[in-house]
């Protein structure tokens, strides 16, 4: 789903024909708070947001949707006739992934949106790794359990991120140490074993995800068990 923010009717139209016809679900909203009352009911992919809105424009739309976790990683194009070097750097900093100026193409417009959700894809991938009580953002190299946070030394956190990238899948030892030491690290598999014993120390609730399969290695239950 895409929404178009747009108050002039006619612009608004072209957008939501042109999106249904690239195979886009696409919806329109005229000014900022039939826009916030359809967020609040459905998260889109994908949000073109006029600069010009009646009652708050679409910068501050774009600052507030940042500012709320709800919505921050929704990738904004701002679409608007303020062409102004000013006007694209403060909307950029404010969190836009892309600014097009009116009047634009439609072919160019669509290669921008496909651009940014390859983008955020990307990133969306990065952002969500979660099982459990365990909660990851690799962007921000931060870890949380049941909502706490847990500090990890890099090769922790680098371990719990393979693993949470590969749930239900076996690893032998040497294919973590393939995976997650450096290259050409010349250390016994008994390191693995060292990680994974401090990792479920710090993990405390979580540990029981990260399983031992006897005679191979180990594994990211998808149900906690006996580790």
């Amino acid at each position: 789903m895409i929404y178009s923010v747009e108050d002039d009717q006619a612009i608004r139209d072209l957008l939501l024909y042109t999106l249904k016809q690239a195979g886009y679900e696409a919806e329109g909203f005229a000014d900022g708070q039939a826009f916030q009352a359809a967020l609040a009911q459905r998260l889109p992919k994908l949000v073109l947001l006029d600069q010009m809105l009646p009652g708050m424009d679409g910068e501050r739309l774009l600052v507030q949707m940042r500012r709320n976790e709800r919505t921050r990683h929704i990738p904004v194009i701002m679409l608007t006739a303020r062409d102004s070097e000013m006007d694209k750097v403060r909307s950029l900093d404010a969190g836009a992934d892309d600014y097009i100026v009116k009047p634009f193409g439609v072919m160019e417009l669509l290669s921008r949106i496909r651009a940014v959700l390859r983008r955020s894809e990307k990133k969306h991938k990065l952002e969500r790794l979660a099982l459990g009580p365990i909660e990851m953002d690799p962007g921000r190299r931060e870890v949380k359990v049941s909502g706490e946070p847990v500090t990890l030394t890099n090769l922790e956190f680098r371990l719990l991120q393979f693993l949470l990238s590969n749930p239900g899948l076996v690893f032998t030892r040497e294919q973590l140490l393939d995976n997650v030491w450096d290259t050409g690290y010349a250390g016994d598999t008994r390191t693995v074993d060292m990680h994974v014993r401090t990792l479920r120390v710090k993990l405390g609730e979580g540990a029981g995800y990260i399983q031992t399969v006897r005679g191979v290695g180990y594994k990211l239950a998808e149900t906690p068990g006996q580790a």
